[in-house]
């Protein structure tokens, strides 16, 4: 099993070079002779082959480590298992370039702006010369960063440790890696809030397609955000609800829907039975405390809060994952073909508006409302919170779901919602390779449309055969660092199934 993944990671290694040329630096001198092969559609296609049939391999492989989770083995050996697991299939994607997505050469020069102390928030990656530009997106090249100061201040590191594009792309994927590490230390506990299995729960997400696609494998920046939203909660369920806002304002300092883990660090901190004033007290402590250490993020490259200004960007692009978008579209070409073009922009602005002041809002109601000094109610409201974000924010892509699967995951699931996981996981992960590189050749894509197609299928009827309900864990004992507070640890009924 551990072994099918490995070489399924090598295969996308493999695969990625041949399809995504790197920047001129050490790693594009060695890996010349691949890139040569994809410079011909044929040797294109093979290199793409070679990254859909490696992630179907690691795919099986992460349902096989389902299905021996759920047979009973569980324990310190089963968790064990899956953490070897997991680094045995991502660490060999160490090297990759950036895959499925040219983000990352994006997030290499924004932190070689950084570094010149060149605000990304004012400054484009066009305003840089040479291999820290070379491969950044036509559509991004002009485009300031939408992202929090927490990137950018360690795509600067890696850009002082080294002169080197290729290189600076390893130290930036260290930094999914160590939202990875995170997610394997929290998660056990969440998992154990529900009483549900730690093994399995860590499973769901850590080795799965999706986490290693896009988390670690496209080396996006949404894989840090949802270890450090782990991690807050967990420290926060603790009774340190202070270093829990911390690690919200890094989250959120990463992007800032990522904030929004504060609601449970609110609920999870308080007393059972918490009035509405002590919850918009402890919200205002928790929020102060996050926005100053948001703020501290950039005090050593001189950001500010060029941030702010940088919040619409993601808008440029027009998702159809996003509610509030397609709804705005779809109001939009009414109003065109009623003769009113001119209203086409503000119906998509107004859609927009309106769909991320609803799921703000949603959080809003979570925090006032949801049960405090509960556990499963607060990693619940978490799970909604983001999962409103993510369906009514102005645009998504497949790595958005890492804002929400860690928190779901570790909830009880039936077997339909369970159905529902593995799937977004599996074909989440399996039409990586249909991204934006692709666009201009209609053959590659419908190549690869048909080669994740035909491995697609097999593999969700593979899930079909996942246990649903594994036996609950032990109930947890208390957790506590010395606070005096009480201990939010009641189970709810139903979290039994």
């Amino acid at each position: 099993m551990i072994t099918r993944g490995v070489v399924g990671a090598l295969l996308v290694l493999v695969g990625g070079f041949v399809i995504t040329p790197l920047p001129a630096s050490v790693g594009a001198t060695l890996a010349a002779p691949l890139a040569g092969w994809g410079e011909t559609m044929p040797g294109h296609g093979l290199g793409l082959s070679m990254a859909v049939l490696g992630l179907a391999l690691l795919s099986w492989a992460w349902i096989s480590l389902l299905h021996t989770c759920a047979r009973g083995h569980r324990g310190t050996g089963a968790l064990d298992l899956v953490r070897s697991a997991t680094w045995s299939w991502t660490l060999p994607l160490l090297a990759a370039p950036p895959l499925f997505s040219r983000d990352g050469f994006s997030y290499v020069a924004q932190g070689e702006l950084t570094r010149r102390l060149l605000s990304p928030y004012g400054y484009a990656p066009v305003t840089l010369a040479g291999p820290w530009s070379e491969r950044v997106d036509p559509r991004w090249m002009d485009t300031l960063t939408p992202y929090g100061p927490v990137p950018l201040v360690w795509g600067a590191m890696a850009t002082t440790l080294t002169r080197d594009p290729w290189v600076a792309i390893v130290l930036e994927r260290c930094a999914a890696l160590l939202g990875l590490a995170l997610l394997l230390w929290a998660l056990p506990q969440l998992a154990r809030w529900c009483r549900r299995d730690a093994a399995t729960v860590t499973a769901l997400v850590t080795a799965s397609p999706l986490v290693v696609a896009h988390g670690v494998g496209g080396l996006h920046n949404d894989l840090l955000l949802a270890g450090l939203g782990a991690a807050a909660l967990v420290v926060a369920g603790r009774g340190s609800w202070g270093w829990a806002a911390v690690l919200g304002g890094l989250a959120a300092g990463v992007k800032v829907p990522g904030g929004l883990i504060c609601v449970g660090v609110v609920l999870v901190s308080l007393g059972v039975g918490a009035t509405a004033r002590q919850r918009v007290g402890r919200a205002a402590a928790v929020g102060g405390l996050g926005v100053v250490t948001l703020l501290a993020c950039g005090l050593p490259y001189r950001l500010g809060v060029g941030w702010v200004g940088a919040l619409a960007v993601p808008g440029e692009v027009l998702t159809p994952f996003s509610l509030s978008t397609t709804a705005g579209r779809a109001v939009g070409w009414v109003v065109d073909h009623a003769g009113h073009p001119e209203l086409w922009a503000p119906a998509l602005t107004t859609a927009r508006t309106l769909g991320m002041a609803l799921a703000v809002l949603v959080g809003v109601v979570c925090a006032l409302r949801a049960r405090t000094g509960d556990r499963p109610a607060a990693l619940r409201s978490v799970a909604v919170t983001m999962l409103a974000v993510l369906l009514l924010g102005p645009v998504a892509h497949a790595w958005y779901a890492l804002w929400v699967v860690p928190f779901v995951a570790a909830l009880p699931l039936g077997a339909r919602r369970l159905r529902v996981l593995l799937a977004v996981s599996v074909v989440g992960g399996i039409s990586a390779p249909l991204d934006s590189s692709l666009e201009g050749r209609p053959v590659a894509i419908v190549l690869t449309a048909a080669m994740v197609l035909a491995v697609a299928v097999p593999l969700l009827l593979g899930t079909r055969r996942v246990p649903a309900a594994p036996e609950p864990a032990p109930a947890p004992a208390p957790e506590s660092d010395g606070s005096t507070e009480a201990d939010p640890t009641p189970v709810l009924a139903g979290t039994r199934r």
